[in-house]
């Protein structure tokens, strides 16, 4: 008769809709970023979001919206997180290491996908912080460079350090042996910074609104709804301020059940 052993026998998870922790690197003390393995189940969207945490104190499971970081084609998911000390997620998140797990609820939504535009010449990218993380996901899709001429990642940041995860991403695009071919010179990064003095300073809505940001690219000032579209991730008064400029250009708000010029991502603010 065959003994089973302790090493024959399957991990069983302890967690609902438990994923494994693959990777983690933490980027500065208030950023990390991190892989886990991906449901089979699962289909999404580039740009889209899930539901992702561990158990809370009282032993019910604490979720909160997070961007997937990683394109829909990945064999893992990734995302980027923020350290909050006193976070009730947070907190526990960071420190997580390989091998842990978490929960991972396999619905994804969200309206920051190429679906809810409608057909253009020039995609922007808006974002400030963590709110980098679905357009790290759809710089990555070979979709969006098909759909697009022109290509403009526009992120914000306190400080330099807080632009890498974005940084090393999009300069690693071009020489990418899956999608290099797509992104080739489509792809135009501008970083900037509101604390530690940079190439580029500023906050993106006064870098639209001044025309810096046109007039640094060698873009024709400002934007059309005829060839352009945006895409907005950020904390609420970013969202709001930046939906504003992007109607006084004449770009409409978007959904997935009614395309138009522009989106934004109202589950949460990065």
């Amino acid at each position: 008769m065959q003994t089973v052993t302790e090493q024959s026998v399957p991990k069983v998870p302890t967690l609902p809709d438990a994923q494994t922790i693959t990777h983690v690197k933490h980027w500065t003390e208030r950023l990390f970023s991190f892989r886990v393995t991906r449901p089979r189940s699962l289909r999404f969207r580039s740009g889209e979001f899930v539901m992702i945490g561990l158990m809370g104190d009282n032993g019910k499971p604490l979720l909160r919206a997070y961007s997937i970081a990683s394109p829909s084609w990945a064999d893992e998911l990734e995302f980027y997180s923020i350290k909050v000390p006193d976070g009730p997620l947070t907190s526990k998140l960071q420190n997580i290491e390989e091998g842990d797990e978490i929960i991972l609820r396999p619905k994804p939504v969200g309206t920051l996908v190429l679906d809810a535009l409608l057909p253009g010449k020039r995609l922007w990218m808006l974002a400030t912080g963590t709110g980098i993380a679905p357009f790290a996901s759809l710089m990555r899709d070979p979709e969006t460079y098909d759909q697009y001429d022109e290509v403009i990642m526009m992120h914000t940041c306190r400080d330099a350090a807080e632009l890498e995860y974005g940084k090393q991403l999009v300069e690693s695009l071009p020489k990418d042996p899956l999608i290099g071919e797509f992104v080739g010179d489509k792809l135009r990064y501008y970083p900037t910074t509101t604390r530690e003095e940079t190439a580029h300073m500023g906050r993106i809505t006064d870098n639209l609104k001044s025309g810096k940001v046109f007039k640094d690219l060698g873009l024709k000032d400002g934007m059309s709804p005829e060839t352009d579209r945006a895409m907005v991730c950020g904390s609420l008064g970013f969202n709001m301020d930046v939906k504003t400029i992007l109607e006084d250009f004449g770009l409409r708000e978007g959904a997935n059940s009614e395309p138009a010029e522009y989106v934004v991502e109202k589950a949460f603010v990065g």
